[in-house]
């Protein structure tokens, strides 16, 4: 009790002389690891959580009952009818053409999310240009026009009574298909944005004609040329899917070998990833001075990015020194930084090198732990789906509403309608230019009016099921990792299956603790989400004081979200040993960690350093890997590689999605580490080293803190 009583446990109360940060758990000769012997923890929350998954499944149900995804596969013409659906007469017309494409530049279009004019499904678009009137007189040519009218056109009837029940376009354009969609095909001659080839104007009329719709859709040239670009993309990944799955699956195996290599030889991978990271940025340095200097005294080289401007050809940007000059300045930056954090804690990184040897044995004994993250990334997908298909099927559960549209004044214009007997009723009597023609999707009935609501539950369940998830793998493997480290004989006295008992203990007692703590973090994120759709509304306000209030709030809500998921790992770590609800877990972790901060901040944080390093480098490797072999710099892939529009795409995405494969893998070390990291500052506060209180810890850890277990002298 002596030894006891002279261990510092950090700040102090001066009146109460207690340590600030609560009392010191006391030893207890019972303690063996995880207690096997505990009860269900936050029933209430679990009861709740219960009660919303079977909303939420209600929900997809009756989702799934009204919604028809047809909606957003298939473009819709004035009847409502899909275009290129397998099985309807419409089948071989995927195309959607619309008669005057001019009126899609109306501002009710906005409001309406419909083009004020006829539009009708056809086989292709048209690919020349053509006035009804010269059409007319000559029969090939009306025939090839009247795939593009509405049923019901004859050779008898004339011009003036076309046009007049709007049976057909005025004219045709050369157009291209985009998102099934017939749209003109723009060009650029003399500097000046054309339709088509103008060569097909025969006469002045027509040249006018088609000047005047040029300026109509000069308007609508950036955000077609955004659409391009989508479309580019979308190609290139239909090119290099493959490749990207392989590069994926490369990044897989790197990261296995990576993580058994580093239970082996902890030490010597650290110094060399930390080699190799540098050497991988000093490389980057090199190589964007190469092309930087390469580029000296070419023509256009100079022209800064600020005058190039936007431009939908991503390539550009890569031909003036300026971009080059600025890859080098961030690379070099990053370079400095990682240096100067090495040679400041150098000392600190050998400790955490030894955290994570005592980390790589004792996952060597539970092996299984590095395939638990595909375990959570099966379920994150289900929910992911289960999501992602339910929102799809309330956005499209709407009915086709169908309003008047008409050229002259009318009293029913955009009055809603019944294209079925149109035709005779009084509204087209009044007005006999107008036709009923499908607006949008909508519905008055109470379905309807709460699907707001609806969707805002779905992404709400969305995080919630989420976050449980990942809660779930995070008390799974601090489980199955406190097992290891309170076992007195390693490894005699680990039990059998780690993992899945682990996993068992958390399904069946503390599925309410996990709700609990995986709840409170769903609400602060969905606030984020308010958050920023009330600052992407209130981008064009003038106040700046709400400006200002706003970003506050945002920057807030961020923060108090990274501290709701450090106190929920912690507090599920404390539950899955002594199987406590979630608040008292949550308060003995953060007192345990206050009476520590010291040892939290240093040996903690290095050895997440240390793993985000490793995270780096598999990303560096397959970064580089893939930019030679897509880029074409290399002779060898020239052949091999796709061609592509943009090359940076797929090197994008592998490296965003290998990252995330890097980081499923080191989170079972990292949280390996962390649960360890617990367990010995709670060994610390346990024991002394005495025969009746001996440390748990290994005494490679012993060593590191300049301790060990005094031996019994009557032995």
């Amino acid at each position: 009790m002596e030894r006891m009583s002279k261990q510092s446990y950090g700040p102090t109360d001066q009146v109460s002389n207690k340590p600030m940060g609560g009392e010191p758990r006391k030893h207890d000769p019972s303690f063996r690891g995880p207690i096997q012997n505990r009860g269900c923890t936050d029933i209430v929350c679990c009861i709740l959580f219960i009660i919303a998954i079977l909303g939420y499944i209600a929900v997809g149900i009756l989702a799934w009952s009204q919604g028809d995804p047809r909606k957003v596969i298939y473009p819709t013409d004035s009847r409502g009818q899909f275009c290129g659906q397998a099985g309807t007469p419409l089948e071989k017309k995927p195309f959607l053409f619309y008669f005057n494409i001019m009126k899609c530049a109306s501002p009710m279009v906005l409001l309406e999310f419909q083009c004020p004019t006829t539009q009708m499904c056809v086989e292709k678009c048209p690919d020349k240009f053509m006035t009804l009137i010269k059409a007319y007189a000559v029969n090939s040519d009306f025939a090839y026009y009247k795939n593009f009218c509405e049923e019901g056109v004859t050779n008898t009837m004339g011009v003036a009574e076309i046009l007049k029940q709007r049976l057909c376009p005025a004219m045709l354009l050369p157009s291209k298909p985009f998102t099934r969609r017939c749209f003109p095909a723009l060009g650029m001659k003399g500097g000046v944005i054309t339709v088509g080839n103008s060569s097909t104007f025969n006469d002045g009329n027509e040249i006018r004609n088609a000047q005047d719709l040029v300026a109509g859709v000069q308007n609508a040239t950036v955000v077609m040329e955004a659409r391009q670009v989508v479309m580019k993309i979308f190609e290139d990944f239909t090119h290099c899917w493959y490749w990207i799955l392989l590069g994926l699956v490369i990044a897989m195996i790197i990261s296995l070998v990576f993580l058994i290599l580093l239970r082996f030889l902890a030490g010597i991978m650290v110094w060399v990833m930390i080699a190799m990271l540098v050497a991988v940025i000093g490389y980057g340095i090199f190589h964007c001075y190469m092309e930087y200097a390469a580029l000296k005294g070419e023509a256009g080289a100079n022209v800064t990015i600020k005058d190039l401007g936007f431009q939908t050809d991503f390539t550009v940007y890569l031909q003036i020194r300026q971009t080059w000059l600025a890859f080098i300045i961030i690379l070099a930056i990053v370079e400095v930084i990682i240096i100067l954090l090495l040679i400041f804690l150098w000392k600190r990184i050998l400790i955490a090198i030894a955290l994570i040897k005592e980390a790589s044995r004792a996952i060597g004994h539970m092996l299984c732990s590095l395939f638990y993250p595909l375990f959570t990334f099966l379920l994150l997908a289900v929910v992911i789906a289960y999501w992602g298909v339910t929102a799809v099927f309330l956005s499209t559960s709407n009915q086709p509403i169908y309003k008047i549209f008409n050229e002259t004044n009318c009293d029913y214009s955009r009055q809603t309608c019944d294209p079925a007997n149109y035709s005779t009723s009084p509204m087209k009597a009044q007005c006999a230019d107008s036709k009923c023609l499908f607006a949008f999707y909508g519905g008055e009935t109470p379905y309807h009016k709460y699907l707001i609501a609806l969707q805002f539950y779905n992404v709400f369940l969305f995080f919630w099921c989420a976050n449980f998830v990942l809660g779930l793998g995070q008390m799974t493997l601090a489980g199955a990792f406190a097992s290891y480290y309170w076992a007195a004989k390693k490894p005699d006295d680990i039990p059998a299956f780690p993992v899945f008992s682990s996993l068992g203990r958390s399904l069946r007692y503390h599925t309410g603790t996990l709700a609990f703590g995986s709840l409170i973090l769903s609400i602060i994120q969905i606030i984020r989400v308010l958050l920023e759709y009330l600052d992407h509304k209130l981008k064009g306000a003038q106040n700046k004081f709400a400006k200002f209030l706003l970003c506050c709030l945002k920057c807030c809500f961020w923060c108090l979200e990274k501290f709701v998921k450090f106190l929920n790992r912690n507090a599920y770590i404390m539950s899955a040993i002594y199987g406590k609800n979630f608040c008292t877990s949550a308060r003995d972790a953060f007192f345990l960690l206050m009476r520590n901060v010291i040892r939290v901040a240093v040996l903690d944080k290095v050895t997440d350093f240390i793993l985000f390093l490793g995270k780096l480098l598999i990303v560096g490797l397959l970064g580089v890997f893939s930019f030679f072999f897509f880029s074409g710099r290399v002779k060898a892939f020239q052949n091999t590689a796709p061609t592509l529009n943009y090359y940076w795409v797929p090197i994008l995405t592998m490296v965003v999605c290998s990252y995330l494969i890097a980081h499923a893998f080191f989170s079972v070390y990292s949280m390996c580490v962390d649960t360890l990291f617990l367990c010995f500052l709670e060994d610390l506060e346990r024991n002394d080293g005495s025969p009746e209180r001996p440390y748990m810890m290994s005494e490679n850890l012993l060593k590191i803190l300049k301790k060990k277990n005094k031996t019994d002298p009557a032995q």
